[in-house]
This record gives structure tokens, sequence and C-alpha cells, in this order.
């Protein structure tokens, strides 16, 4: 048991701060480019067919206006 806790200890000890800080950045722009990129998916039009077909149908019953 005395092994695994002088490991762990090391382990703990060995922690490199500006290597942590540097993951959080990595992973928090990872995170905001996969939002920003759902976002923007989000927003863009689709042209369904049948939207044409549907305006098609509308404009073929609409009265000419002269």
């Amino acid at each position: 048991m005395q092994n695994f806790e002088f490991t762990y200890a090391l382990l703990v000890r060995s922690e490199e701060k500006k290597r942590n800080a540097l993951e959080i950045v990595v992973y928090a722009l990872f995170i905001l480019s996969a939002a920003f990129s759902i976002w923007q998916f989000a927003h863009q039009t689709v042209a369904f067919p049948i939207d044409k077909l549907a305006n098609a149908t509308v404009c073929a019953t609409e009265p000419h206006r002269s």
C-alpha cells in the first residue's frame, strides 16, 4: 500500500500548472467552435422542393393584377 501512496503523491506533485491552463484554453476553444458550428448550421435557410411546388400553385391560382 505504501508504494501506491508514494506513486500517487509523485503524480499529484508533478502536475504542470502551465499545461493545465493550456489544456483548459484548448478545450474551451474546441467547445466554442463546436457551439458556433451548430449555431451557424441552425441559422441556415433550407429550400425544400415542396416549397417551390407550393409557390408555383399559389402563383397559378392568383388572379393577374393589371
